[in-house]
């Protein structure tokens, strides 16, 4: 593998101006668009290479167009989202100016991108996903758990004949959706709200079909979040096979038989074959504007009230809004709303695919960030930030290749701890669809998108009956 520095050497100045010499360094020839900026350190071309190799996908003959370079085209094209392919492409070369590199038609990227497949990015993925925390990396765990979340949500994909024969649109009482969706289904840890494992389809399956997929990457010492829809017996039998624990929110009217009675106000019962223990608790939200309480049922494969009290699990429920903040950082920041675009089955495939890497690449940058500075909390760590300093890296093509001196956060992890957020506070905003669907002003009431300062407070409540 060949390096190719370079140095731009601006004329001479004029008086008052200054000049900027930087070097960049990139792989040769035709392989020196091949790369996403610094985030490439994270996926080096040895990798790339390795994931081509293993799904049968290196180039038969060395084109202008080699695989390695397609790969970081579909990568780049997710921080890109408001450009097509050839955008993209001209802001990987954007900085390589004075470097034979190819200018391919739009023709030619759509045929490099069939030709390279889903599989290297399927591979990427299944490589790269984890919950990027260790043993001590701060608000990760509760009582040594690592807490992790699952759910699901749906992806808005191009409205096509093609991919219509595979993704369908929502129904619903107004028509329904405009455009086809996929439903994806993930598994989050809540800490660093890194990918732990996912999974997609058409929204002809629901979530509880596509979970079971999940329940590999599940292990002892963990502790899954979960909402009302997984709390069917089969799924939470599957999942403490595993040997990973459940906080699975119920029904409030689901019958549930009191077997034993704890002096915290829980209770066991059983969820099918699982022995469980139960929590009824009053959850009131207290804001400026008001208060809100509500009725909580959970369950959870904790059975020691001494060692877990109900009190904290309910508390530990919380946490489960994380993976909907993941969600919003890949469907609102990295896409901003928009619609995908791949225009076939398996382009849409491919594209899923490399934003769950590009997704997880960010974060893990964030983690490794903020483990260079000892008990910072990753969750202080701002994901727009990362983002657009990342985007700015590959129009740069900065930091393509590690230098000899080890930098353990980078430009991107620099960025972000400049800017940390500060401790989390608790804070409610109203349940409404926040994308308008027309840039007109709805009739009626005035819709409240404030987010409120919080405070909360849950009492447990006993359970009744023999």
């Amino acid at each position: 593998m060949l390096e190719l520095p370079y140095i731009l050497r601006p004329e001479a100045p004029l008086s008052g101006q200054s000049a900027i010499t930087r070097v960049v360094t990139v792989a040769g020839g035709r392989f020196a668009p091949g790369h996403i900026g610094e985030l490439t350190q994270l996926v080096p071309f040895e990798m790339i290479d390795e994931a081509l190799k293993a799904t049968g996908r290196v180039q038969a003959r060395l084109r202008d167009l080699p695989s390695r370079v397609v790969v970081y085209l579909l990568l780049a094209a997710c921080l890109f989202p408001e450009v097509g392919y050839l955008g993209v492409w001209r802001k990987l070369t954007g900085a390589l100016a004075g470097l034979a590199v190819a200018a391919p038609s739009a023709s030619a990227l759509a045929q490099a991108r069939r030709r390279i497949g889903t599989a290297p990015l399927k591979w990427l993925f299944d490589l790269l996903k984890g919950p990027a925390a260790g043993p001590r990396t701060p608000g990760t765990r509760w009582r040594g758990l690592l807490v992790v979340a699952l759910d699901a949500t749906t992806v808005t994909v191009p409205d096509s004949p093609a991919v219509l024969a595979r993704f369908i649109k929502q129904a619903g009482n107004h028509g329904g959706t405009g455009y086809p969706q996929a439903r994806l289904l993930a598994l989050v840890a809540c800490g660093t709200r890194t990918l732990i494992d996912a999974v997609f389809g058409p929204i002809t399956a629901g979530e509880t079909t596509y979970a079971p997929r999940l329940l590999p990457s599940l292990r002892p010492g963990m502790i899954l979040l979960a909402d009302r829809n997984f709390a069917a017996q089969g799924l939470i039998t599957g999942i403490a096979a595993t040997g990973a624990e459940v906080l699975v929110r119920l029904k409030n009217g689901r019958r549930m038989p009191v077997l034993a009675r704890y002096r915290d106000g829980s209770h066991i019962s059983t969820l099918g074959q699982v022995r469980v223990r139960v929590i009824d608790c009053e959850i009131t939200i207290t804001t400026n504007s008001g208060r809100h309480t509500g009725l909580y049922r959970l369950a959870t494969t904790l059975l020691d009230h001494h060692r877990h009290p109900a009190g904290e699990l309910a508390a530990l429920y919380h946490q489960r809004w994380e993976i909907e903040t993941a969600y919003l950082e890949v469907k609102s920041t990295i896409l901003g709303g928009r619609v995908l675009r791949a225009r076939t089955p398996g382009g849409i495939d491919q594209e899923i695919y490399a934003l769950l890497v590009v997704y997880q690449l960010l974060r893990t940058a964030m983690a490794d960030a903020t483990g260079t500075r000892p008990g910072t909390d990753p969750d202080r760590a701002g994901f727009s930030i990362a983002w657009q300093a990342a985007r700015d890296q590959i129009v740069l093509a900065a930091g393509v290749i590690a230098d000899t001196v080890v930098d353990l956060a980078g430009t991107i992890g620099r960025h972000v701890l400049a800017a940390l957020l500060p401790e989390r506070l608790l804070c409610v905003s109203p349940r409404i669809v926040k994308r308008a669907i027309s840039k007109y002003q709805a009739r009626g009431p005035r819709i409240d998108r404030t987010s409120y300062k919080a405070t909360t407070s849950i009492e447990i409540l006993s359970a009744t009956g023999p």
